[in-house]
């Protein structure tokens, strides 16, 4: 049985009319009526009935015309979903992100779309979240691994994960041998502090901290880049609260110092316009459900 032999009967059992049947068909009436006697003949009942002046399905034709729609439907949504794959696996993916996604979110689902999507090309952009939002609603990026959510109704925003931010302070500084320091001791120290156009989220969330224990730092530099908070805090400018993924990078220059009081917490969320159809935004959220266990669906 093929799949041609059912669209021919479910066309048939929709007009009740050879004639009308083998011209939607774009056949001829003889051979349409041959082949749905093989359809018959494989089926192994009668499913019309015919005279000369009306066709009607039997009992088992109505039965089977059920079936036969359902196949053919599947069938189409087969092909559909076999041309997404294909149209995707020559098309590029770009990814927009932030520092932390490097370390914590690639490793996990490169493997994947690697595996997947062999010949994907993924292009990554290095973006603040203001730019990769920005670049999400021109259709430059298909999803973006930011510190903060869009709340526009344009996208999709779930959190991956809070970390904590760290101290980071120089090899020999005066509090190097004290096993934790309170918050208080903040007061008055040098700080580097990124910068508000670079990083919002985490100036956002330094600013309110220090506004909250009341501790007044005397911000020696503001740092475009998380790298630079290290390479300042190495060369003793001095101290720098970070998140905690940038603690593998850290030189023998620096010391990571435990606080009596907990840190602020800073959050990581994927992105994506909520119209994308890529086949490879839904492999990476599974990814991340699976890694992180998320509930995203």
């Amino acid at each position: 049985m093929e799949l041609r032999h059912l669209r021919y009967f479910c066309t048939v059992a929709r007009e009740l009319n050879f004639t009308r049947a083998a011209e939607k068909l774009n056949t001829v009436q003889p051979s349409l009526s041959q082949q749905i006697k093989d359809l018959e003949r494989e089926v192994g009942v009668k499913l019309l009935e015919r005279s000369n002046r009306k066709v009607e399905l039997t009992e088992a034709g109505e039965v089977f015309l059920k079936e036969a729609l359902l196949s053919l439907e599947h069938a189409e949504r087969g092909v559909q979903l076999a041309r997404q794959v294909a149209q995707i696996e020559k098309d590029n993916l770009d990814i927009g992100f932030v520092p932390v996604a490097e370390m914590k979110i690639f490793p996990y689902i490169m493997p994947n779309i690697r595996a997947h999507f062999p010949d994907l090309k993924a292009q990554f952009h290095s973006l603040t979240d203001a730019e990769q939002f920005a670049a999400l609603r021109q259709g430059t990026i298909d999803i973006a691994f930011t510190r903060y959510p869009d709340t526009s109704s344009d996208f999709d925003s779930i959190k991956i994960f809070d970390e904590p931010l760290t101290l980071i302070v120089p090899r020999h500084a005066d509090v190097a041998d004290v096993p934790a320091l309170s918050i208080k001791s903040f007061e008055g120290r040098d700080f580097v502090i990124s910068d508000e156009q670079a990083s919002p989220q985490l100036f956002s969330i330094i600013h309110e901290f220090f506004k909250k224990t009341g501790v007044k730092v005397n911000v020696v530099q503001h740092s475009t880049n998380i790298l630079l908070n290290v390479n300042l805090v190495g060369m003793g400018v001095g101290w720098s609260l970070v998140p905690a993924y940038v603690i593998p990078l850290l030189g023998e220059n620096i010391l990571v110092k435990k606080t009596v009081e907990p840190l602020p917490m800073i959050g990581l969320y994927v992105s994506y316009r909520k119209d994308q159809k890529h086949q490879v935004i839904k492999l990476i959220l599974k990814v991340l459900k699976e890694k992180f266990c998320l509930d995203l669906f």
